[in-house]
């Protein structure tokens, strides 16, 4: 067995629990993902909003993918905040 499959091997009960973490929490993630989203963009004075945005929803879309279970359909995702002024 080589390196990469023994390092898969032990990481695969790691990707399970997150996994279900994300699935229980998406909810909460998702709007933590927004405030970081909306506080990192008053700090930079809106001047990386697509930026962030896009940012913020590969980061939910990973999170949809992850607390999905078999290939169930996927979370719903708000529509991103509209970006600060």
């Amino acid at each position: 067995m080589g390196f990469l499959d023994n390092l898969k091997a032990k990481l695969g009960p790691a990707k399970d629990k997150v996994g279900d973490l994300a699935q229980q929490h998406g909810g909460k993630i998702e709007q933590g993902l927004d405030k970081a989203a909306r506080t990192v963009d008053q700090k930079t004075k809106g001047k990386y909003s697509d930026k962030i945005d896009s940012g913020t929803r590969k980061a939910k879309g990973a999170v949809d993918k992850l607390g999905q279970k078999g290939g169930g359909t996927p979370g719903t995702t708000p529509p991103p905040p509209p970006p600060a002024s």
